[in-house]
């Protein structure tokens, strides 16, 4: 019996179509969770839907007289310069406090002892939820709370301290909440950063007679700027939209004299009162500005870095 065998066909298998399918779960849950809501946001910001008692007044388009509104009838513009008041006594003693701990964490020349041990205690206070600590903050500087009675009961003062009626003291206590819930998270992300960094570039350095600020300014630093960039944006983005600890701290209303009302507890007004289309505009708005600066800070810090290696 003469011939050859029939040759078999095979098909070949293509798996790309496969990494469509596992990814695919993630854009459903984003296009539900998050595209849609804010499509819906914009949408809303253009017309006037608000209910007085039990009478629903709208949806009725009213164009940019939302946004009109805002700017006209609001103090946006004070809650706005109270929000970024926040953010900045906030970050600025974090992102020193944490630099600090992190070189000192991932030097090899500065040997802590319990290392894990304070990365832990200072990474917990992450751990906690904003309500519970700004009702632990609350408890403790009340005009009845425990701070008060040490005083009086030391004869640092003879009537208690009113804490939460002084602007001052006030946003003293929500920076000081915001950093002690945040400066280990960022702390761990910039130790991250440092530790990525070549260790020949140390080494070579210090053969070189470099001193630590010299390693530091010339070194750390710059080749540190793309993590220090997204901490920075992260943290503009958290800033913004501060609400928990104010909201619960001044009940709400932003006291003394609304000194501590954020865009977002100003939001938060609208949202309760049910008026969407007002709520809608002032979201808009923060959105914009959101990734306005947020652009601007990263394009600001990356040109630098661009820098800093072509001269490297």
């Amino acid at each position: 019996m003469s011939g050859t065998a029939p040759r078999i066909k095979r098909r070949s298998i293509s798996y790309s179509r496969w990494g469509y399918f596992f990814i695919a779960p993630f854009f459903v849950v984003y296009a539900v969770c998050s595209l849609f809501p804010l499509a819906s946001t914009f949408y809303q910001s253009f017309f006037e839907n608000y209910r007085v008692g039990l009478t629903q007044v709208g949806p009725k388009y009213v164009g940019f007289d939302n946004y009109v509104k805002i700017f006209a009838e609001s103090k946006v513009h004070v809650y706005a310069l109270n929000t970024v008041i926040l953010w900045v006594l906030n970050f600025i003693p974090q992102i020193v406090v944490s630099l600090v701990l992190a070189v000192w964490f991932s030097s090899s020349s500065v040997r802590i002892r319990g290392q894990q041990f304070f990365k832990t205690v200072i990474y917990m206070p992450n751990l906690i939820m904003a309500a519970s600590f700004a009702m632990l903050f609350f408890t403790l500087f009340s005009d009845s709370g425990p701070v008060n009675s040490i005083f009086m009961n030391v004869g640092l003062t003879k009537d208690p301290i009113r804490f939460l009626s002084r602007v001052d003291w006030t946003r003293a206590l929500i920076c000081t909440m915001n950093f002690l819930m945040w400066f280990g998270n960022t702390t761990i992300l910039l130790m991250s950063g440092i530790m990525g960094i070549d260790s020949s570039l140390f080494e070579a350095a210090k053969i070189d007679g470099a001193n630590a600020r010299h390693v530091f300014f010339r070194i750390t630093l710059p080749l540190l700027l793309p993590i220090f960039a997204f901490v920075l944006i992260t943290s503009l983005i958290g800033g913004l939209q501060m609400f928990d600890v104010p909201q619960i701290l001044t009940n709400g209303d932003g006291s003394p004299n609304r000194t501590s009302m954020t865009l977002i507890m100003f939001l938060n007004k609208h949202l309760a009162s049910r008026n969407y289309g007002l709520g809608g505009a002032v979201s808009v708005l923060i959105f914009f500005v959101t990734g306005a600066l947020s652009l601007l800070l990263y394009k600001t810090i990356m040109s630098r870095y661009s820098l800093k290696s072509n001269s490297q």
